[in-house]
């Protein structure tokens, strides 16, 4: 079993005890504002399920984080391939936080590990990250690990008709960019 520490937080296998805060975050219409419509407790359990078959299967996939001191589930981070269909094909990068967990640097810190797992034990040669357009938290935190963004690459979700959620941007950093 895969687990990744950093400073204050543990990114681990997904655990039963993770299901009913995993749920209340994606019944949070602020926490899926640039995700799309809300899940059942159902559908975010499904989704948890799926998160740990590919870190089973792969080695890597969407982490349950939780911060160290006290053991709080705060949500997920990880490394997912893109799905096929879009202009562009490799790993991303990827996290979702309670709000309770916002504005604390976890987003960040989390990726930072992620992106280092991802290149030293994994061995990408590139990681991406795609986000709506609108999502400036999320493109922060992009920055933040360094990561840039060409115009050229963003596109239109082809899963989504019209709306804020459409337009999608991609950062990209490189195995020798850190």
């Amino acid at each position: 079993m895969t687990e990744i520490r950093t400073e204050r937080l543990l990114l681990r296998s997904w655990r039963d005890s993770d299901l009913a805060p995993w749920a209340a975050m994606n019944a949070d219409p602020e926490v899926r504002e640039h995700l799309g419509p809300l899940l059942s407790a159902e559908q975010a359990a499904a989704s948890a399920r799926s998160f740990q078959a590919a870190i089973d299967t792969l080695g890597y996939g969407f982490w349950a984080v939780e911060v160290r001191d006290g053991g709080r589930f705060i949500g997920f981070a990880g490394l997912d391939r893109v799905d096929d269909g879009l202009p562009v094909s490799g790993v991303e990068a990827g996290w979702r936080l309670a709000r309770s967990a916002w504005g604390h640097g976890y987003a960040t810190e989390a990726a930072r590990a992620v992106l280092r797992y991802g290149f030293d034990t994994v061995g990408l040669p590139e990681i991406l990250a795609i986000t709506t357009a609108t999502n400036g938290r999320s493109q922060a935190v992009m920055r933040r690990l360094g990561m840039t963004t060409d115009p050229a690459d963003d596109f239109d979700d082809p899963d989504v008709e019209s709306g804020p959620l459409r337009r999608l941007v991609v950062y990209r950093t490189g195995a020798g960019d850190r």
